[in-house]
């Protein structure tokens, strides 16, 4: 009996080796093709969209000093996120912070094979190169630091935006990304076992089962924490309650708000990395609650104050685009009109009442439109993500699709640990950030410079001729 059972294992054995090995994974050209679409998107949000929505909102001495630190710091962030800020959001480190495997992208692309590395997406057996959700991740980090900008514009550094936003994005965007979306390898999808393996290594977020589609903690709420940090510690404008310091364009600033609508479409349907049904719900769902919250802070307008403005349609559409973001794929076609609603009228607040209470000068109103949108998104995402809401529940397991859902308490009380955690973390490292700036280079111009404007100071140039 021994000589035969010794075979057995040895007869195995043979026919493993004599089985033809795996193939290796082909990337989807739809996807792929749809993944690159939605970068140029995201880049459209914030070089032009962005910059032009902020620049019309400044006084014109001030306008491109605005456009200058938008379009610089989307600049800086792409280098660092291609030389270490991918690795430490996307690699497995901890449950906190990743590691160093991706330095330089080292890995991404194999030189003697002229081939790229793959990563898996949300969908059995699709994949894209990871180059390509590199690239992807590169402009969310970019627009993210650009956000914070709007809080203390027209009187800060020009140096002083590059240092504190160096160490802004690699002490508290890199880890709350990682914390949020790091949970997969390149072979996720092979078994169940792989799954529960990579979500014992996840990111700290990830793990209590946060849901954040496109980004309402690690873009929205993480940079307008920073914002209205920024906005206390650089103090107020001169002049601020007692001078006019209205818009000075604001078709500069419509243009602007239709420029990031556009672009948002790549932001949140990209964001499911993959041309399916998830696409199609966060586009549809990205369009009803902006158009949604756009009516909403137009109608809150109309009776506070007798009138709609335009600055207020504009308002109400970036509004309804920051809270759809972490719901996009996550909650079903009315609950995105309802979030979209709940966000126009509770923003306008943000920018009115709320602004008021906190007493700080958060020049273009990054934290009462991103941080209260990204909030309210990120909570209502927990409620309308569930299937007795319209939503499409939570995807359980990822190697078969199965769909669970928790209470809406259980996930709404998860959402709020995320919010919690995001917002301790950021106010944290941008405190520590805002410190370092002020006593290494200052934060500040001279009175006499923010009065001149710091177009014609810091920069040398005019955007008008007079």
């Amino acid at each position: 009996m021994a000589p035969a059972a010794a075979a057995a294992p040895a007869a195995a054995a043979a026919e493993a080796a004599s089985a033809p090995a795996a193939a290796a994974p082909v990337p989807n050209k739809g996807d792929v093709s749809w993944m690159l679409v939605s970068t140029l998107l995201v880049i459209m949000m914030a070089i032009p969209g962005l910059a032009l929505f902020y620049g019309g909102l400044v006084r014109s001495k001030n306008i491109l000093s605005v456009l200058m630190q938008v379009f610089v710091v989307f600049a800086l962030i792409t280098v660092l996120w291609v030389v270490y800020g991918y690795s430490l959001a996307f690699t497995e480190g901890n449950a906190f912070i990743g590691g160093f495997d991706r330095l330089f992208l080292k890995g991404v692309f194999d030189p003697a094979t002229g081939t790229f590395a793959m990563g898996a997406t949300f969908s059995k057996g699709v994949v894209i190169p990871e180059i390509v959700f590199v690239v992807f991740q590169a402009t969310f980090a970019a627009i993210t630091c650009g956000l914070i900008v709007g809080a203390f514009a027209e009187r800060i550094k020009f140096s002083a935006v590059l240092l504190f936003v160096t160490l802004w994005f690699t002490f508290s965007y890199a880890p709350v990304a990682h914390m949020v979306w790091y949970w997969m390898g390149p072979d996720a999808y092979t078994s169940a076992a792989v799954v529960d393996e990579m979500n014992g290594k996840a990111g700290l977020i990830w793990q209590w089962g946060a849901l954040d589609f496109a980004g309402g903690t690690v873009v929205h709420i993480n940079a307008a924490v920073a914002g209205i940090v920024g906005a206390y510690m650089v103090g107020k404008r001169v002049g601020y309650g007692k001078e006019s310091m209205a818009p000075h364009s604001l078709p500069l600033t419509m243009v602007g708000a239709s420029l990031l609508w556009v672009g948002w479409f790549g932001f949140n349907a990209g964001s499911a990395l993959e041309a399916g049904n998830s696409a199609a719900l966060a586009f549809l769902n990205t369009l009803s609650a902006t158009a949604a919250a756009v009516l909403a802070w137009c109608a809150g307008e109309a009776l506070l104050k007798g009138k709609a403005s335009m600055l207020g349609a504009a308002s109400g559409a970036v509004a309804g685009l920051v809270a759809i973001t972490p719901a996009a794929g996550n909650v079903g076609i009315v609950g995105g009109l309802v979030i979209g609603a709940i966000a126009g009228f509770v923003c306008l607040w943000g920018v009115n009442g709320l602004k008021k209470m906190l007493g700080a000068d958060d020049s273009l109103d990054v934290f009462g439109v991103h941080g209260v949108g990204g909030i309210i998104g990120a909570l209502l995402t927990g409620v309308f993500n569930n299937q007795a809401l319209g939503g499409p529940g939570l995807v359980t397991d990822w190697v078969t699709a199965t769909v669970g859902s928790n209470g809406v308490f259980a996930q709404l009380l998860i959402q709020a640990k995320a919010v919690g955690v995001t917002v301790i973390w950021s106010a944290v490292v941008a405190f520590v950030s805002y410190k370092i700036v002020d006593m290494t280079i200052g934060l500040r111009v001279p009175e006499e410079e923010e009065r001149e404007g710091l177009d014609i100071t810091s920069h040398g140039e005019t955007a008008y001729s007079k």
